[in-house]
Parts: C-alpha cells; sequence; structure tokens
C-alpha cells in the first residue's frame, strides 16, 4: 500500500519548485510591522516574514493564538513553495483568504478569497509572470508589514491599501479606495490550493446567498489534500454595495440571482468610493454552516472597530508570549526565538463554534461539552517530536482540549486514530501514528480532564488488530518487508516507538498484559539493524537484507522508497526510547559515538533525484527532516554530553536565522521552531513519552517560564556567549546538580535552573553512568 506523504508531492512538484518563481530577487533584511509597536512588548520581537522564504512555507497571517481564521495574502497556489499560499521570492498577490497552513509540506485551505479592485472586472487571478492579464496586484516588500494579529500591504496599481486583522473565528478587512466610480471587491468560491499550475481546486459544490445589500452567506466542500472538508462563511460590508454580479464557471453570463449553486461560483460587488474612505469587511466561518459562521462573527465581532480588534489581537499574543521571557547575548536571537514561539502557538488551530458544535470526522456535526473546544490541523508525525512536549510547558491549559479532540477524532473517524487530521477529514499523511504519543505523554505528564481509560481501546485497536499499512507484517515478523510496503524500514522503527508510547498509556489505564507484550515490540526495531554494516537497512519478506544497499540512498529499488524523509544515515539513529540498549547493536558505547560523529562528518553529497525537501544538512545529519530532530541530544546517553552542546549550539548557528529564509525545512506546523526554543532554553525531549528533557547548550542568557499556580521556572546560562557552548557544571534549586538532564515533574514545580557555560568541554560533566538520561527497557 502506497503511503501519502510529503515525498508523493514532491515526486510531482520538484519540478515546478525548480521553475523561478515571479521575482527572484532576494530582498535584504527588514523588520515586521513598520508600525514601531511599544518597547516594552514582546511582540515587537516576532518577524512574521522568517520562514517565508527558502522552504519555510510559512505564513504571514493575520490571525490570534491557535486561531481557526489566519486571515492573510496569497501570492501563488500551485507550487511546492507557496503551500502557505505565500512565497517570500512572490512579486504579485492574487488576494486574502481566510485559512492557510503554516508551514506544512503540502498545500491546501485558502477559503474564501477577497479581492479589491477599481475599474473593469476582471474574472481570473492571472498569471504570476503577467498579473496584468487577471486581478493580481504587483507588490514589493517595501509595500507590507506585519505583526502578531495583523498584516497590511499597498496595491499600488490600484491605489488601495490593505489591512488585515482577526478574532478567533472572524476576519476582519479594512480597504481604502481611491476617488472612484468602479470599485468593487471580489470574493472567489472556487480559489484554494491547485495540485499543480492549471488545475483547477476541487471543488464538488459551492453555494452563495446574498441577503439584502450588505450581507453575503455560502460554503462549499473541497476535494484536495484534506478530502472533501466542508467550510462556510458570513460576510458583511461596512457599506452597503450598489448592485452585485455573481459568476457561475467559466465564461457564464453575470447573474443577479440571490441565490447560486455550482462548483465554480464567483462573486463582483461594487461601490462608489471617495479617496479615503475606507471599506470594511468581516468574515465568520465554520465548518458546521453558513448560520453558525454568522453566529460566530455576531458573538465574536458585532461592531466595526478595526484598530480595536488589532489592538486586542495584540494584547491576546502578548498575553500568550509573556508565558516566557527571554535574554539573550545576541539580539538576533530575541527576534528568532520569539518568532519561534509565534510559530508554536498558531497550530493545531481552533475547530469548533461559539456555541460548542463542530463537524467531526465522520461529517456529520457534533456538540462539544460545555467549556470544551475542539481543535485540528495535527501534523503529529512531525510535531509530537517538539512542539506538543513544548506545549505542555508554554501553554499546558490547551493540552487537555488537544488530546481530547484527537480522542473524538480516533472514536468518529472511520480510518480510525488520528495521523494527520485536517479540517474534519483524515489526511492519512506520514507514517506511524503519532497520537498515540500525544495521548501518552499527557499521561504521563499528569494532565488531569482527559479519559484515559476511553482512549485506550481506541489505540490498542490500532496496534493490535488493524490492517494498516504494514502491521500485520509488523505484528507477524517483527519488520516490515521492503518488498510488500513501501517506506517499510521507516515504518517499522515508527511503529516501535508508538509501541513504546502505547505500552505507557497501556500501564497507565491498568492494562498490564498489553503493556508488557507492546513494551516487547517496541524492540521490533533491532530486526532492521545490520551489525555488519552497523546500519538501519531494508529487509526482505525472506529475511535477507536488501541489496544494493547505499546508506545514502532512499531506497533500493526504483519501485518505491525504503525510508520517510530519511535514508539509512539518518534512520540508524531513529531510536528515543532504549538507547541504552541500541548501543550494544554498535558493541558499545564507542561504537555508538564513532557512528554518531561520522553522522555529522561524512559527506553531505545527494544521490540523483533526492527530493528538495532534504536540507540543513550537516554531514549527513538533515535538521529540514523531522527524523534528524533528536539525534544530537544522543550523545548524552553515551556519556559525552560535551558533543552535543557542540552539535546544537553549531545546528541553532548555521540553520537558523531571522532572515524570510531562516528555516532550514518545512516549518511542519511549529516543530521547526518548537526545536529552536527547547533547546535554545537548554532542554530537549528525545523521548517526550519518559516525561524527561536531556540538557543541551542554551542560547539564553536567561528564561523565565511562567507555570500555572504562579510557579516560575527560571533558567539562567552564566557566562554565555557565541563561543561559549559548554556546559561546564549545572545548579538546580542552589545545589549542585550533576545529571546531564532532568525531568517533567522537577521543572513545573519551579524553581532555578543555571548552566555554567565555557568555551572547552568539560569532559566529566554527565559522563558517570548514573548521570546520563535513563533509556534502558
Amino acid at each position: 500500500m502506497d503511503t501519502p506523504t510529503r515525498r508523493h508531492l514532491l515526486k510531482t512538484a520538484a519540478a515546478a519548485a525548480s521553475l523561478p518563481l515571479a521575482g527572484c530577487a532576494t530582498p535584504g533584511p527588514r523588520e515586521a510591522g513598520a508600525t514601531a509597536l511599544p518597547a516594552d512588548k514582546l511582540t515587537r520581537h516576532v518577524d512574521l516574514f522568517i520562514g517565508t522564504g527558502g522552504h519555510g512555507h510559512t505564513t504571514p497571517a493575520a490571525t490570534r493564538p491557535f486561531g481557526m481564521v489566519q486571515l492573510g495574502p496569497d501570492t501563488y497556489n500551485a507550487v511546492w513553495d507557496s503551500c502557505s499560499g505565500y512565497h517570500d521570492s512572490d512579486r504579485s498577490i492574487m488576494g486574502f483568504s481566510h485559512t492557510h497552513l503554516s508551514g506544512t509540506g503540502i498545500g491546501d485551505l485558502l477559503d474564501v478569497l477577497v479581492m479589491p479592485g477599481v475599474g473593469d472586472v476582471k474574472r481570473q487571478p492571472g498569471p504570476p509572470s503577467n498579473p496584468e492579464l487577471g486581478w493580481r496586484a504587483p507588490f514589493t516588500h517595501a509595500d507590507q508589514a506585519a505583526e502578531p494579529g495583523y498584516y497590511r500591504v499597498a496595491l499600488r496599481d490600484r491605489g488601495v491599501t490593505v489591512e488585515l486583522t482577526a478574532t478567533e473565528r472572524v476576519g476582519l478587512h479594512r480597504y481604502t479606495f481611491p476617488a472612484s466610480a468602479r470599485s468593487h471587491l471580489m470574493v472567489d468560491l472556487r480559489h484554494g490550493m491547485q495540485d499543480k499550475p492549471g488545475v483547477p481546486t476541487r471543488v464538488p459544490w459551492a453555494e452563495l446567498q446574498v441577503v439584502g445589500n450588505d450581507t453575503l452567506l455560502g460554503g462549499r466542500s473541497v476535494k484536495q489534500w484534506a478530502d472533501g472538508r466542508h467550510i462556510y462563511f458570513a460576510m458583511q460590508f461596512s457599506r452597503p454595495f450598489e448592485r452585485f454580479e455573481v459568476f457561475n464557471g467559466a465564461g457564464a453570463d453575470a447573474s443577479t440571482a440571490r441565490e447560486s449553486r455550482g462548483t465554480q461560483l464567483l462573486a463582483a460587488l461594487h461601490w462608489r468610493t471617495e479617496a479615503g474612505e475606507p471599506l470594511l469587511v468581516k468574515c465568520g466561518i465554520s465548518a458546521v454552516s453558513a448560520e453558525g459562521a454568522l453566529r460566530n462573527l455576531r458573538e465574536e465581532l458585532p461592531g466595526w472597530d478595526f484598530d480595536a480588534v488589532r489592538a486586542d489581537a495584540s494584547v491576546a499574543w502578548e498575553r500568550e508570549l509573556s508565558v516566557l521571557q527571554l535574554q539573550t547575548f545576541d539580539a538576533r536571537h530575541q527576534r528568532m526565538l520569539y518568532t519561534a514561539l509565534y510559530h508554536s502557538l498558531l497550530a493545531p488551530t481552533l475547530f469548533s463554534d461559539v456555541d460548542g458544535r463542530y463537524r467531526g470526522m465522520d461529517l456529520q456535526v457534533h456538540q462539544l461539552p460545555h467549556g470544551e473546544r475542539n481543535y485540528t490541523q495535527f501534523s503529529l508525525w512531525d510535531t509530537y517530536r517538539s512542539l506538543h512536549p513544548l506545549l505542555t510547558l508554554a501553554a499546558p491549559g490547551r493540552v487537555p482540549d488537544l488530546v481530547n479532540s484527537l480522542i473524538r477524532m480516533a472514536e468518529q473517524s472511520e480510518q480510525g486514530v488520528p495521523v494527520w487530521p485536517l479540517q474534519g477529514r483524515e489526511t492519512g499523511c506520514m507514517i506511524g501514528y503519532h497520537s498515540a504519543v500525544v495521548v501518552a505523554e499527557a499521561l504521563a505528564k499528569g494532565f488531569t480532564g482527559i479519559d484515559f481509560k476511553r482512549a485506550w481501546p481506541l489505540w490498542r485497536q490500532r496496534a493490535m488488530d488493524d490492517a494498516y499499512r504494514g502491521l500485520p507484517q509488523y505484528r507477524r515478523l517483527g519488520y516490515i518487508p521492503s518488498d510488500q510496503e513501501e517506506e517499510a524500514t521507516s515504518k517499522t522503527l515508527e511503529y516501535a516507538y508508538d509501541d513504546w508510547a502505547l505500552a505507557r498509556l497501556a500501564r497507565g489505564v491498568g492494562a498490564n498484559d498489553d503493556a508488557v507484550l507492546l513494551q516487547q515490540r517496541s524492540l521490533n526495531y533491532r530486526n532492521v539493524f545490520d551489525p555488519a554494516q552497523r546500519f538501519v537497512r531494508p529487509r526482505l519478506a525472506n529475511g535477507r537484507w536488501a541489496e544494493p544497499f547505499e546508506p545514502r540512498a532512499l531506497g533500493h529499488s526504483a519501485r518505491w522508497h525504503d525510508f520517510t524523509e530519511s535514508n539509512a544515515w539518518q534512520a540508524t539513529f531513529l531510536n528515543q526510547h532504549d538507547v541504552a540498549g541500541y548501543m550494544q547493536l554498535f558493541g558499545g558505547e564507542a561504537g555508538f559515538i564513532d557512528k554518531l560523529d561520522a553522522l555529522f562528518t561524512t559527506s553531505s553529497e545527494q544521490l540523483p533525484g533526492a527530493p528538495p525537501d532534504i536540507a540543513g544538512l550537516i554531514g549527513q545529519y538533515a535538521h529540514g527532516n523531522e527524523p534528524s530532530h533528536h539525534i544530537a541530544y544522543l550523545y548524552a546517553y553515551a556519556g559525552q554530553p560535551w558533543k552535543t552542546h557542540a552539535r546544537v549550539r553549531e545546528i541553532m548557528d548555521t540553520l537558523y536565522s531571522d532572515q524570510p529564509d531562516g528555516l532550514s525545512g518545512n516549518e511542519d506546523c511549529g516543530q521547526m521552531s518548537a526545536w529552536l526554543l527547547l533547546s535554545a532554553l537548554g532542554l530537549y525531549p528525545v523521548d517526550p513519552v519518559s516525561a524527561r528533557y536531556v540538557f543541551g547548550s542554551p542560547l539564553v542568557s536567561s528564561a523565565v517560564l511562567t507555570l500555572p499556580g504562579g510557579a516560575r521556572l527560571e533558567i539562567e546560562a552564566q557566562g554565555n556567549g557565541p563561543a561559549q557552548r559548554y556546559v561546564q557544571s549545572v545548579t538546580w534549586r542552589g545545589q549542585p546538580y550533576k545529571r546531564s538532564w532532568i525531568d517533567h515533574a522537577s521543572l513545573v514545580q519551579g524553581g532555578r535552573l543555571v548552566f555554567v557555560m565555557g568555551s572547552e568541554p568539560n569532559r566529566q560533566f554527565g559522563a558517570a553512568p548514573g548521570d546520563r538520561p535513563p533509556a534502558a527497557l
């Protein structure tokens, strides 16, 4: 069975990604938002354009923390680097839509696009190479600015200034037109992410209702990545439009019918405008119904005070960011780290209405218990590694709702437990079923308000019974044969970690026999390790190793890949839960260290045909791909944490920056940023289910994390600087602390964690066996 991973998209997108985008000049450094936020505000450090270049795939859209609405510019919707709808190298805007994916490796959403115009109505956006053929608007980076909760751009070709802000479920636009008798807004229900240029977004149905002369109601279904999702909207205008036109399909005549249904709906709304006179638009969205969208609009945004909504959005972001007070030895790092925190608080996104209704994975409408919220957009293969552990520290109040959302999805989806859920649909993207890890981590960290006994049978079914992507072979043979299943070697390793997570969940709910079985099965990683080569490698159904074997290759045959976003070099270190036992396969600690060293020092050369998402290379370590993210921390398990310090600081110094291309790979819904932020604090959850953090090399000079109940976790890196990357010693709550790790339960009680930094390694720190992170089953 083929597994829908980002690599499938890249097979078809690599050629398109190599084509020049509109305007390829690289802009110079710039601050986000030319609006001079107050000097005491943390939001002033956030640069919404970090990650919008390179392959970061982030969006500068206006939104609230975890907001349902992300209202922002779409520069293109048909190439891989524009997965978020926006890319830094583009030089024209096709409109402003209300939903975006920030940093994913596959595109979708971009719902309910609005575009202002002056003069003749054009019915297509037009190509990036010739924006004048449609309604596209050329722009420069000097024309735009952004800050958390706000975006602005000047469309000089038509003399229109666009400003955007949002509540959680409502987008608010402010358009300042020139004096004209022919000003208009286009509302496009055809627009969305496309598979490639020239292939329209698949819209099975759309509906539009014009109510009076100031309201539009509507909705549509979309069959793109999240196949068959529903989205509805309610849009109101601050001034009545003079007339409207609706177009239903290519070449269709304009209609003034107040109700329309079709697959290619487009509306044009007309006004006379005076110079400097603003036209405001507010648009609520809902997955339940247009009436639900209207209810969201009326509850969250009854008025028209744009500046007040913008200010309130800024306050919401300030409140979320202020949970972490950071000081750094380089001002550039302040921008990097607060932007990383911002990106870490964008997803998962809210997916329930103000009345608690939401559309489930069965596409039916459900009602939440009072006070609960439903979420979507879980990039779990990525985010279980760093983002969800970060949220247990920086946004713990949201964790029960996030986990309960996953449990509801598992109950409602005919496809079982969540893998990559988006807006009520299961994309099935990537491998494993790492919702198991998020649930087990919440249990391990003592979160309440979650019914873990209700969750257990749902995930047990996947582990024990489901005929899902090689699991029958995995259960029978202890590995997945690479001549029977795509990406089989990576799947074997990922299932082994899911088994470890579910063993902890089983033990927590009293299913002890299952816990023993799953813990033993979590050792299946051994079955794809070749001790002669000291590499993880693909294995065939007859038990033999697949040939030919090239550790830089993605697969041994042209039929399919053996690894997911990795090769044998990186996959060889995809062990997060039994590192001590794993070392013995290398002949002991020395052999393990030698192999780790080789990973970082071997040639970075890629074989022909490697996809463009292999990025952020140090040797064959690939920071742009999530299977590598814990690897630099493995030195600590072998008693050489000083090598962890050196490599982690190297990654932070060379593979992140405060520029638009400041991420070395897809942001992946906060994973890349969460890695940076946790690493900058000197903490990393190699095995999130263990509820432990391995020490790295702090990038901060000091940090204060405000915890529930008013406790404070204070972190200080004394003597820190560009060359002072090695931890010399640690104190915790005023006492010497010799371990190279610390547990979550200690941190959340609060206290002062002090790292003393130096320019040379202290090879004794963390070297003793009793001071290393526990890692044996």
